[in-house]
């Protein structure tokens, strides 16, 4: 089933191929071999945005304005924006996944939307065809899971909220929404199960809409097939959306009706880069789905979600504390902005909208900020390290001389850095537990810090952490995962925070003269050369990275002295291209 979906991804737009493969599949039928999916012309219908969007009209589903037909032009793009009026999306009629999309606000963003999305489009799909309709601006993405048999059945099984999304690609799914009412789910149900039964749906799909601030929906593209996110439906319905589609494939009618289709709890899906492969997850109410294992390879060349991570509980705020409990305890590049998420106050209180993370993280995420007393709690963390590591260092237990943690100190006074914020502590190891002093106050941490555990579960001042240390240089560099967010945190005695004070400063290196790579990738364009003269803001690169073309601007004006890479090439992150004089 993987492999079809590859290769009904790169031949949406060929009718003849898949008219090839279902006779392979009748021969396959005489075998005794069935696919596990819906009929090739229903998949045909769905694949294709221009095609699906007027079968959707025509089935009285409500569909967002814009022009139907394919945009060949940059010129043709714009005449077409203005005429629908901007803010436009312009997206790849055979895309998914949101590649090959892009907003404009004026003419010069379609012109370049129309350039990124034809190339990406081509590149992830083979089939560079566009259209251009109205952006529906600050809207929530919601999707409704349908199932159909072969008997012309059809039901609903509610909802899932996936707008929280960086660059069109969903990052948290929630099942219920927090905005849906019945009324709302009851119309987009009802229109989700019509759509499926106009092309003659047969299998499990889910049906995508955005939804306005007043609750008007619009179809946005059938997914034909098992999503990522279905787990989350499952766990709120109790229905097992694989068997369905095992059943519905072998010719069974559905046993389900839509009246026995129901709401029980809450249930929310992260998705997460990769999973670390000695973590063990014993918290009950998690599902960790994940194909990676140690030594497997990330490629730049698919989807960055190769792990996802489901939490249940009986309410919304139950499946949160899980989740973060579970993030907790999780290794991977982006747990940091999830965990973070799961905390953050618009999330908690459901005010959510595809621009969540722009309108939250206006300048990117830069990870968590720590209040005063996270501050002190992960200061003090720090200082028992430091001073656990000092005592353990000191013992020879082989030696027959007096041990050296006879001349350490009985009270320990320290400065940790953390972000350029300073605080004092005094640690004492007393009792089998450390008592710090932090800002008058006194903070008490268990003395069984194992500091090679995967996860340092323990508490500080009575509240509960999970936390993972990361490195430890033995010279009191520290790099410690806390609430989610890794952070490098300096150890220092008062005696080496005196000698450091007095060292000079390493001066700052000069970026604006170079352009890195931002991120893994392949480097699709290089529009500059050696002795070019390039102005500040200038594309001189453009790079791919998971299927999307970013466009890579110099800092400054100057001549270029080196290119380091050629069109084709593969760059690691923050690998320098181009450098200037």
């Amino acid at each position: 089933m993987s492999y079809t979906k590859v290769v009904l991804k790169l031949y949406i737009p060929d009718m003849g191929f898949f008219q090839k493969i279902w006779t392979s599949l009748k021969h396959w039928k005489k075998m005794g071999i069935v696919f596990i999916g819906p009929n090739w012309k229903s998949i045909a219908a769905m694949g294709d945005k221009i095609e699906s969007k007027r079968i959707a009209a025509n089935a009285r589903v409500n569909t967002i304005p814009g022009f139907d037909g394919v945009v060949k032009t940059p010129e043709e793009c714009v005449k077409i924006a203005k005429e629908i009026g901007y803010p436009v999306m312009i997206k790849a009629s055979a895309g998914g996944g949101g590649k090959g999309m892009r907003i404009a606000w004026n003419d010069k963003e379609a012109i370049e939307g129309f350039r990124f999305s034809t190339q990406e489009a081509q590149s992830s799909f083979g089939d560079d065809r566009l259209l251009v309709e109205k952006f529906v601006d600050n809207p929530r993405h919601i999707e409704v899971q349908v199932l159909c048999d072969k008997f012309g059945n059809g039901i609903y099984l509610n909802e899932r909220e996936c707008s929280i999304q960086r660059r069109n690609q969903k990052v948290i799914e929630e099942a219920p929404s927090t905005f849906v009412d019945e009324k709302l789910r009851k119309a987009m149900g009802e229109q989700a199960v019509a759509l499926a039964q106009a092309v003659g749906y047969d299998s499990a799909g889910t049906v995508e809409f955005l939804v306005d601030s007043k609750k008007n929906f619009y179809f946005l593209e059938m997914n034909t097939r098992l999503q990522v996110e279905h787990p989350i439906t499952e766990c709120i319905t109790g229905v097992d959306l694989v068997q369905q589609m095992i059943r519905v494939a072998k010719g069974h009618k559905l046993k389900i009706n839509q009246n026995d289709v129901g709401i029980n709890g809450w249930a929310i899906e992260s998705r997460v880069y990769a999973e670390d492969p000695y973590k063990n997850f014993g918290l009950p109410s998690v599902r960790c789905d994940s194909g990676i294992q140690e030594g497997s390879e990330i490629s730049i060349f698919y989807d960055p979600m190769i792990c996802k991570l489901i939490t249940y509980g009986s309410t919304r705020n139950a499946a949160i504390s899980t989740m973060i409990k579970a993030l907790d305890a999780y290794s991977s590049h982006n747990i940091p902005l999830l965990r973070d998420i799961m905390t953050e106050k618009n999330f908690v209180d459901g005010n959510l909208s595809t621009k969540y993370l722009y309108d939250v993280y206006p300048e990117g995420f830069s990870g968590k900020k720590l209040s005063d007393s996270e501050l002190e709690h992960l200061a003090s963390l720090s200082g028992c390290i430091f001073v656990k590591h000092e005592t353990r260092s000191a013992h020879f237990l082989n030696q027959s001389q007096p041990p050296l943690h006879s001349t350490l100190p009985t009270d320990w006074n320290l400065i940790a850095e953390i972000n350029g914020r300073k605080v004092e502590l005094m640690v004492t190891e007393r009792d089998h537990a450390f008592q710090v002093t932090v800002n008058d106050k006194t903070i008490v941490i268990p003395g069984d810090i194992h500091l090679s555990a995967p996860v340092l579960e323990t508490t500080i001042g009575g509240e509960p952490y999970a936390c993972q240390l990361i490195k430890h240089d033995g010279a009191g560099n520290l790099r410690i995962r806390f609430a989610g967010t890794t952070f490098k945190v300096r150890v220092l005695t008062e005696i080496a925070a005196e000698y450091e004070r007095i060292m000079p400063e390493k001066p700052e290196k000069d970026v604006s003269k170079v352009v890195s790579a931002p991120m893994p990738g392949l480097l699709k364009s290089i529009s500059c050369k050696v002795g070019d003269t390039v102005v500040e803001g200038q594309e001189v690169c453009v790079i791919e990275a998971m299927k999307m073309q970013n466009s890579l601007v110099i800092g400054t004006t100057g001549k270029v002295k080196y290119v380091h890479c050629e069109e084709g090439d593969a760059v690691e992150e923050e690998q320098i291209i181009v450098e200037l004089e």
